[in-house]
């Protein structure tokens, strides 16, 4: 159990609002940006939650330490994550059952999902204390292992849930289901099943295309497959994508979700992946086209770009170069 914190009375800020910081504990950047998070919504008279374990660490008593198996989202009305992606899938996997929307703060390398990086602090502080975040509903995707006709387990994956070898020495042998029909079988390392907010996690590394988030799909995207038709695939929102871990398989699989919550897969185990009617909610300091996104998280070249406002403005010194 973890030790209580100083500050075990429930949050009192005048204005009865509060918020919920997560970070990553391990990383010293992540707990004196959180010290300072707290510090600024505390003089803007909002209250902070955070874990118990993380509140220890970080030791601010201006801070509500949630006690253990409490919900931690419970009455608030953000949260903000500091730390890499791996930091925002843990925050959306604590809001998600209240809806609390996450506002991600980058502390790691790419951070595709995260909305500002250290830098931005201070507009964070701003976006939260005038409630002028635009948040988005993200699509996430519900998974079942069934076994013998029996479903064993079910989950969950905002990113991707993929089935992976469990023996680095053999493959994988699987036959891919949509829609209750067969599409292939292959023999390979894995098959990753992705949202569209996934399109840029492990289904990209994995050789997938980039799906704007506004697009409901879903991905199915085989990991090194020893076939002659072996593409990713976009399938309708709708669909039910099935992947069977075909028995004779040695070593079986492992089933991996946003690559957080694992599971031993037996030859024979059924993997069957559907739209979930459960969303995440991510909240941005503004509203910006995804391009702009994928330009500056990967830092695409666009030198040379010659936009609307370019053409018009060469347009007019054609015709008045006196006043150009």
């Amino acid at each position: 159990m973890t030790a209580p914190h100083p500050a075990t009375a429930a949050p009192s800020a005048g204005s009865g609002r509060r918020v919920l910081v997560i970070t990553h504990t391990g990383r010293v950047a992540g707990v004196d940006v959180a010290r300072e998070i707290t510090k600024r919504l505390t003089e803007a008279g909002i209250a902070v939650s955070m874990l118990a374990a993380e509140s220890a660490v970080i030791g601010d008593p201006a801070a509500f330490a949630v006690p253990d198996g409490a919900d931690p989202a419970a009455g608030c009305e953000i949260a903000v994550a500091v730390g890499g992606d791996g930091t925002i899938l843990r925050a959306a996997e604590l809001t998600r059952p209240s809806g609390t929307p996450v506002l991600g703060i980058n502390l790691g390398h790419v951070g595709f999902l995260a909305e500002a990086e250290r830098a931005d602090l201070e507009a964070t502080v701003q976006a939260v204390s005038t409630r002028s975040c635009v948040v988005e509903e993200r699509l996430t995707i519900d998974v079942a292992v069934v076994l013998d006709g029996d479903v064993t387990a079910r989950g969950w994956a905002l990113n991707e849930a993929s089935v992976e070898k469990a023996a680095r020495e053999r493959m994988l042998e699987v036959v891919v289901e949509i829609d209750g029909r067969p599409l292939s079988r292959w023999g390979c390392d894995g098959v990753v099943f992705a949202t569209p907010t996934g399109s840029t996690a492990y289904a990209f590394s994995a050789g997938g295309p980039v799906v704007w988030p506004q697009v409901d799909a879903l991905l199915l995207v085989p990991l090194s497959a020893h076939a002659l038709f072996a593409r990713p695939l976009v399938t309708a929102p709708t669909s039910r994508l099935a992947v069977e871990v075909l028995r004779g398989t040695e070593g079986g699989g492992v089933l991996w979700c946003d690559g957080r919550r694992m599971l031993d897969l037996r030859p024979g185990a059924r993997i069957e992946v559907t739209r979930s009617d459960r969303p995440v909610r991510l909240a941005r300091l503004r509203s910006a086209p995804f391009t702009d996104r994928l330009v500056a998280k990967f830092d695409l070249p666009t030198s040379g770009w010659r936009g609307a406002a370019e053409r018009r403005r060469d347009a007019w010194r054609e015709i008045r170069p006196d006043d150009a």
